[in-house]
């Protein structure tokens, strides 16, 4: 089937069907059937935020291409028995509904799924062990875990996760009073956010103890066991249904879609990547994730079809492409769009230093004295866009009001008078010494226009503590992975690099006590020394496409 055709007639609705349970608990799910009603592919999204609205478009959309769609709230949620425990039970009611599926005339055996966010971590869950059934998936800025997300850099989420907390329970919360409380800014959700100690935080934000915020606030750990049944990464490898993942430069989940993006690759698959200018939220993103499903599945659930990637292609069930085009498309900040034979594409990686002065050069910098700032987790630094959870506050920003606090210091390039083209991942090494033996190190790349502005292009920050760094007051470097980009930054322009301690509440602040992440109400300011010098240079490496 082409991408662009529609089955005419009438589409046929059944809502609020009951799918049973392993456990014997009800999931409320609903059935868009196509016009006709004949046995076909169908089209499975399960989801924690309701079956109506842009998911209820969805299902029309996919039934109107002469798929069926069944679109089903998880358990805990918008009428479905049980309690919604994040990530734990997805597996076995996904396999579940699958079995449900099985048993109804109308499927023939070939399913996709279709995910945005929490919905694609159900997608994963299942996805190796859906046997043939599995033709196609598309995955929307999500990933296959999320325990590295909720802790970037060692340090806690703190806006994704108490924000999604609030979003939760605001969904039982009626219309009128949630339009009151958006009109307000939220100010519950603001108090939450710089409450401590954080283990009252979702009291103060939702008015309730919301259990898996405990959870994640004690389960920190790399290694903790909680984490086990609720990461689907591991068994990546035996995923072999054609794969499309759809993200943005300043997704929350970005980094770890790009790894899921590699394992696949490293078993063989051809995965189709989508990246573009978008933030978790952006309208953008559901417009453009909607039109890939539609060629995807027009492509991997339809047999028979003249474009199914076979036989030069792949057949489609061993996570191939069709041959017409390449598998990877992004949007280049200046550039536009681009397409490319794989993820990362061939680049040199270059360093840019710091150098005294507030200079940001090629060049080694020269003996010279270390820069300083004081960070105070009483008035922490704040985050400006970037990857968040809601959309207005995302993105791309004029950080020019963030610039000019005393505890962020900038490294400016010369004038470029010849493009520079960034695409790929992108790291940072900062020799630090500190006061305190418990640390935060944020690194962010802006691109500097003529006119002054200074417009974030990636960032990342990593959490240093006394085990790490070893007896105060050494000095050490410190890693930082920032967020991977594309970007051109063009004649005219300059880059800038900012290092501060920390960027809240994106990240939940550092105490500089050592506290337990959820009970830490001490706090200690402390002196930052940033080195750079040839025997301590601390600089931000870029992969450089275009020089």
């Amino acid at each position: 089937m082409s991408a662009d055709r529609r089955w005419p007639g009438r589409i046929r609705v059944r809502r609020d069907l009951s799918v049973r349970t392993r456990d014997g608990l009800r999931l409320r799910t609903d059935h868009y059937a196509p016009p006709g009603g004949a046995a076909a592919a169908t089209v499975l999204i399960r989801t924690p935020y309701g079956r109506g609205g842009p998911i209820r478009l969805l299902g029309l959309l996919f039934a109107r291409r002469g798929w069926h769609c069944v679109v089903q709230s998880c358990r805990g949620t918008f009428g479905s028995d049980g309690v919604f425990e994040p990530l734990l039970h997805e597996r076995a009611d996904g396999l579940d509904t699958l079995a449900w599926l099985r048993c109804q005339p109308w499927y023939d055996g070939r399913l996709g799924t279709f995910g945005i966010s929490y919905q694609g971590f159900g997608q994963w869950a299942t996805a190796a062990h859906c046997g043939g059934d599995l033709r196609a998936m598309v995955a929307v800025v999500t990933a296959a875990q999320t325990r590295d997300s909720t802790y970037a850099g060692g340090a806690f989420s703190l806006d994704t996760v108490l924000t999604w907390a609030e979003l939760l329970a605001a969904q039982q919360v009626p219309w009128l009073t949630r339009q009151r409380e958006l009109r307000r800014g939220q100010p519950r959700l603001v108090a939450g956010l710089a409450h401590l100690p954080l283990a009252e935080a979702d009291r103060v934000a939702t008015g309730a103890t919301v259990p898996f915020f405990q959870e994640w606030l004690t389960e920190h750990r790399p290694a903790a066991p909680y984490w086990l049944p609720r990461m689907f990464d591991r068994e990546i490898d035996q995923v072999v249904a054609p794969v499309s993942m759809v993200t943005g430069w300043h997704d929350i989940f970005l980094p770890a879609q790009l790894v899921d993006y590699a394992a696949l690759r490293a078993v063989g698959r051809r995965p189709r990547l989508v990246v573009g200018p978008w933030t978790h939220g952006s309208p953008g993103l559901f417009v453009t994730a909607a039109r890939e499903a539609v060629r995807f599945f027009g492509t991997h659930l339809d047999d028979g079809s003249p474009d199914d990637g076979s036989p030069e292609g792949g057949s489609p069930d061993d996570g191939s492409q069709p041959v017409a085009g390449p598998p990877v498309r992004v949007h280049v900040a200046g550039a536009g769009w681009r397409e490319l034979d794989d993820w990362p594409p061939p680049a040199t990686p270059t360093p840019w230093y710091l150098w005294p002065g507030g200079r940001l050069d090629r060049a080694v910098p020269p003996a010279c004295e270390p820069d300083q700032h004081r960070y105070d987790p009483a008035d922490p630094t704040p985050s400006l866009g970037g990857a968040l959870l809601v959309a207005q506050r995302a993105g791309v920003r004029n950080n020019r009001v963030l610039e000019a606090r005393a505890d962020v210091l900038t490294y400016t390039s010369a004038v470029l008078d010849r493009p520079v083209e960034v695409i790929g991942p992108v790291t940072a090494e900062v020799y630090v010494r500190s006061s305190v033996p418990y640390f935060d190190v944020f690194v962010r790349l802006c691109r500097v226009d003529r006119r002054g502005r200074s417009f974030n292009v990636c960032d990342g920050l990593s959490r240093v503590d006394r085990d790490v760094v070893g007896p105060v007051p050494d000095v050490r470097p410190v890693a930082v992975t920032l967020w991977p980009t594309a970007c051109r930054f063009v004649p005219g322009e300059r880059l800038r690099l900012q290092v501060s301690g920390g960027a809240h509440p994106r990240w939940a602040r550092n105490p500089g006590t050592g506290e337990p992440l959820g009970r830490a109400t001490r706090l200690q300011a402390g002196q930052r020394w940033i080195f750079h010098d040839p025997q301590r240079p601390s600089a931000v490496r870029l992969p450089v496409t275009m020089d």
